[in-house]
């Protein structure tokens, strides 16, 4: 047979289109399960968490199904951590359009979360109490995962390669010299404990108040340096799905990111949950409380992740392997997904509220008002500015470019970002 011949008998090319359609619909009928275990052991009472599996996006369809897992720490009382666990769902949906398409949704997610985590924090503070928590907050659509924290409780990722990936980052100031530098650059001041006789013992903290973390919902008493702009990580698993490891710094105080991935392994996330608190319970003693969850997300046709298999040691493999796996990591830049690979979708942990609330303007041309894009509450134009804008009496201000920010928000920006009131400067 001739290779014109063949090539006749070959099928048609499949139109790209028709390629894309096939994948979601794929898509759609392979949706995850996700599975979940928790345990905790209180030392003082201030550990939170939030399991809501079962959230829709459209209400009554289950095709729009999404899951939320939350940790919240709470520090100098509890009352910080039981309002951001009532109240920062609803604030980050709030922040979010309505009626649009799922991958619009998971696109605007990221910018929401930010106003929904500065929203929870304003609305605290008008409580008037003192109390503080740290927040690691999980979305879970699909086989989308997205990643909010302030403080230092974390979400680590264990894919089927074997990879453990750190989807949060700490926000301690003993260990984050960018989050030092924006403290002191605002106001604040950093330093250790000064004890009798001028010895410095403990961590690096924030003055006044005394605080080891740089990002927080709550501490009013600390200083609006102190801001809950969360960093936000945005991942797509493979088909082939992962483990999350979401727990408050008692576990990561005794266990490194890697021991208590690989100390649950093959295990249901109930039983891996209990065993990863057990660990860090017997590495380090019950010295602060100890609160861990951990959620599979697992391919339909599987009713449990499989172990992850153990790198062979064969010196030939490597040899004749070894230029390739270099290769297939390249390629991973160009976002090509593979067995146990993870596709990075967004990633921002700048804490400068201009740079994480988008470009856009929302006002309704009915009646023209402007909805302020943390509080989403409308108000008249003469009411705020935008998010960029300059300080008040600064010539250089841009008060219409950017999203509209209220005059409570607006004064919320300027005081994370270390602008006093009633200061206005003067420029020749």
């Amino acid at each position: 047979m001739s290779q014109t011949e063949v090539s006749r008998m070959k099928p048609p090319p499949i139109p790209l289109a028709t390629l894309i359609g096939r994948e979601l619909r794929t898509e759609k009928v392979e949706k995850p399960f996700v599975k979940y275990g928790q345990a905790a052991l209180a030392k003082k009472g201030e550990d939170y968490f939030l399991v809501k599996p079962d959230c829709q996006r459209i209400p009554g369809n289950q095709s729009t199904s999404y899951s939320v897992f939350a940790i919240f720490d709470g520090h100098n009382g509890i009352s910080a951590a039981i309002f951001a666990k009532e109240n920062l769902l609803s604030n980050v949906l709030s922040a979010i359009p309505s009626g649009i398409s799922r991958e619009e949704w998971l696109q605007a997610l990221p910018r929401a979360l930010v106003a929904g985590f500065v929203k929870t924090d304003i609305e605290f503070q008008q409580k008037g109490e003192t109390s503080g928590t740290t927040v690691t907050f999980v979305v879970i659509d699909g086989w989308t995962v997205t990643v909010a924290s302030v403080g230092d409780s974390r979400c680590i990722l264990d894919t089927q390669g074997g990879v453990v990936s750190l989807l949060t980052v700490d926000h301690r100031l003993e260990e984050n010299v960018e989050e030092r530098e924006r403290v002191t650059a605002s106001g604040g001041e950093v330093g250790r404990l000064n004890v009798f006789g001028g010895s410095e013992v403990g961590p690096l903290r924030c003055w006044p108040g005394g605080l080891c973390l740089s990002r927080s919902i709550g501490d009013t008493d600390v200083g609006e340096f102190i801001v809950p702009i969360p960093h936000v990580k945005q991942v797509k698993l493979s088909n082939a799905g992962g483990r999350l490891i979401i727990a408050s710094d008692g576990i990561w105080d005794a266990l490194s990111s890697d021991v208590a991935a690989k100390s649950c392994r093959g295990l249901p996330a109930e039983l891996a949950a209990k065993l990863v608190v057990k660990d860090a319970l017997r590495s380090r003693g019950l010295k602060d409380d100890t609160t861990c969850l951990v959620v599979d997300i697992i391919p339909s046709d599987r009713p449990v992740l499989p172990p992850s298999p153990r790198k062979k040691q064969n010196v030939l493999t490597s040899l004749l392997f070894g230029k390739k796996s270099q290769n297939s990591s390249n390629k991973a830049a160009n976002k090509l997904s593979a067995v146990g690979a993870v596709e990075e979708l967004f990633e921002e942990g700048s804490a400068m509220l201009a740079e994480r609330l988008g470009k856009d303007l929302s006002s309704d041309r009915n009646s023209g008002l402007f909805r302020c894009a943390v509080c989403q509450v409308d108000h008249p134009p003469g009411d705020g500015l935008s998010v960029n804008s300059g300080p008040f009496f600064s010539p250089a201000s841009n008060p219409w470019e950017g999203p509209f920010l209220c005059a409570n928000c607006r004064r919320k920006k300027d005081a994370m970002e270390g602008k006093r009131p009633g200061r206005p400067t003067l420029t020749t």
